[in-house]
């Protein structure tokens, strides 16, 4: 094992910890880091700094790292599995899918309890991937990295806008959602939070397990039933992980595109092509990109706060161009 991969561990760790307190430090009121580790250790209720560090910022900075560590392995997942270095819950309809069947569920049939919102976004997003597949497979040529992104293109927008319609057609029942669908972990409960971490443990430990035969997969099939990989069933489990980590994250977090694209290249930049190790890498350097993404949400037009989401987007379309240009 070369250097880089057991000094890797330590520096992604330590970033993430740095992130981490420079992320609760920072918003409408700057507060020192000295403040925020005493928060920590010594917990004073009636220092107002504290108060707004246990109740608002420490929990934004949780979700950031659990939302980020679950798309970007999600996509690593899609990707190895897929042999598709363009796949990720958002360009596949998972994200798409997701988002409407919460606002669906919410608007029309009143399901706003914590405990129901991860269910119905994993039925949205598993719903959401079977029709962008089907329509790839019915294409000339077959399902191909082009049609699928194609296919998943037109799903995204064909569900896009009808969630703007169903907007439309009741605008004070869903305004609450209108910020939640640009993708935000500003204003977020923590209810559906511990609602949904079940979800993200489960799905981020079973994506641990399965990731040697991954690696095996993402070889070639022959390889893989070489080595005694049973491919039909690690595809439904992959598929298992990819729906359930990207329902957790669109409960918490909404839509954020482009971070299950983007991380999990990075992570084979640094470690190869070994899932065994871009699986908890794409995690650590996911829930890191994420907490810096949120930083810049905040800072970039301070005192306006603008969508994580949007910030995502803005990063990840120019990655996205650069990988079509030079994959497809």
């Amino acid at each position: 094992m070369s250097r880089a991969l057991y000094l890797g561990p330590p520096v992604v760790i330590g970033g993430i910890l740095l992130l981490f307190l420079w992320h609760i430090a920072v918003g409408a009121k700057a507060i020192p880091l000295l403040t925020v580790a005493q928060s920590f250790w010594a917990f004073d209720q009636t220092e107002f700094d504290h108060v707004v560090i246990r109740n608002l910022r420490l929990p934004r900075a949780i979700f950031a790292i659990s939302v980020g560590a679950s798309l970007s392995v999600a996509g690593a997942l899609m990707q190895g599995v897929t042999r598709n270095p363009l796949a990720e819950p958002g360009l596949l309809g998972l994200l798409a899918g997701a988002s409407f069947a919460v606002v669906a569920a919410i608007g029309f049939f009143g399901l706003a309890a914590p405990g129901w919102i991860p269910a119905v976004a994993a039925l949205g997003a598993l719903g959401g991937a079977v029709m962008v597949w089907t329509i790839a497979a019915r294409v000339p040529g077959g399902a191909t990295p082009l049609s699928l992104i194609l296919s998943g293109a037109a799903v995204t927008a064909f569900l896009g806008a009808l969630i703007t319609l169903m907007q439309l057609m009741d605008e004070q029942t869903f305004e609450s959602l209108r910020v939640w669908l640009t993708g935000t972990l500003a204003g977020r409960q923590m209810d559906v939070f511990l609602w949904c971490l079940p979800w993200f443990a489960a799905g981020l430990l079973i994506s641990f397990a399965v990731a040697r035969q991954v690696t095996a997969l993402a070889m070639g099939e022959e390889t893989a039933i070489g080595l005694g990989v049973d491919i039909a069933r690690l595809k439904i489990i992959v598929l298992i992980c990819v729906v359930v980590l990207t329902a957790a994250s669109v409960a918490v977090a909404g839509p954020l595109g482009f971070v299950g694209l983007v991380i999990p290249h990075v992570a084979r930049l640094l470690v190869g092509s070994d899932y065994r190790l871009v699986v908890p890498y794409s995690a650590g350097i996911g829930a890191a990109y994420l907490l810096l993404v949120d930083i810049a949400a905040r800072l970039v037009l301070a005192p306006v706060e603008v969508s994580t989401g949007i910030v995502t987007a803005l990063l990840g379309a120019p990655f996205f161009i650069w990988l079509v240009r030079t994959r497809l």
